[in-house]
């Protein structure tokens, strides 16, 4: 099975994501062992963003990796988990907020596939790009 990177490239619709895993140097980070939850935001969530963000955010690498690390959970939490949760602390420090009332939410964003496998965790490709406060 690919590592979280590789699943993400493979996958063909996070090549925004990858591009700015790779300008932030985390690429060695999310191929390590693990295990990492990440919400992985699609090409679409990203064009969601005002346009010149993610330009603005490759030239601002402190600030793209926060960004980043906002999306990951140290762990392989399972769909099945998440739902039972309010909360999880992110990599980044602070928490995002879990509603499963009505399908899966992480803040604002929507979970559309969760649990896609990786060897160093799960992927569960949301909808919309996760900002910290």
């Amino acid at each position: 099975m690919a590592d979280i990177v590789d699943t993400a490239v493979n996958a063909g619709s996070f090549n925004t994501l990858v591009a700015a895993v790779k300008a932030a140097g985390l690429v060695d980070t999310l191929k390590g062992a693990g295990p990492f939850t990440v919400f992985a935001p699609t090409d679409d969530a990203f064009a969601k963003l005002p346009e010149g963000t993610v330009d603005a955010l490759l030239q601002d690498i402190p600030k793209l990796k926060k960004i980043l690390t906002y999306h990951v959970v140290s762990g392989k939490v399972l769909a099945a988990d998440v739902v039972k949760l309010k909360s999880a602390t992110t990599v980044e420090g602070t928490d995002v907020k879990i509603d499963a009332s009505n399908g899966v939410k992480i803040n604002d964003a929507t979970v559309a596939t969760p649990d896609v496998d990786a060897d160093n965790g799960v992927i569960h490709v949301i909808d919309t790009v996760l900002i910290p406060a």
